[in-house]
């Protein structure tokens, strides 16, 4: 097992706040977000069945985050590879608006989705970004 790294970034929510975290492939999102929030319910969109049930039905998306656990929803909901299912975006939109629920929604790409024009929730979530690891120069 990998020794995990300690990250300055704390992407903190308050209650009911949203957030996007952004970074290249590889940079530990998924992991930074597993170690700060480990109580969180995730959904990540390279899970085949669920990427193509939601891709195909994006409203089971939130059918599948009212059907957790009132303990699972008291914690930010993590969405991992966001951008391969832009539509989702409306369906966390509405969650965020009538349930007051908190997402953390990860990917690499930003550019996919404002490229198609999907619900960046304007005001409703906050921007991280994580960048790959340097060393430094002596």
């Amino acid at each position: 097992m990998p020794e995990i790294l300690k990250r300055i970034l704390k992407p903190a929510l308050p209650v009911a706040q949203s957030a996007f975290l952004w970074g290249p492939r590889k940079t530990g999102k998924t992991t930074l977000l597993r170690a700060v929030y480990p109580h969180s319910a995730i959904f990540d969109f390279l899970n085949t069945d669920l990427f193509l049930s939601c891709l195909k039905r994006p409203a089971l998306f939130r059918e599948l985050v009212l059907a957790l656990s009132e303990e699972e929803r008291s914690h930010p909901v993590i969405v991992d590879e966001v951008q391969k299912i832009p539509a989702v975006l409306d369906e966390i939109h509405w969650l965020i608006e009538n349930k007051r629920l908190s997402f953390m929604l990860c990917g690499s790409s930003a550019r996919k989705l404002k490229r198609g024009q999907a619900n960046m929730l304007g005001g409703r979530a906050w921007r991280y970004e994580l960048f790959p690891l340097v060393t430094k120069g002596s």
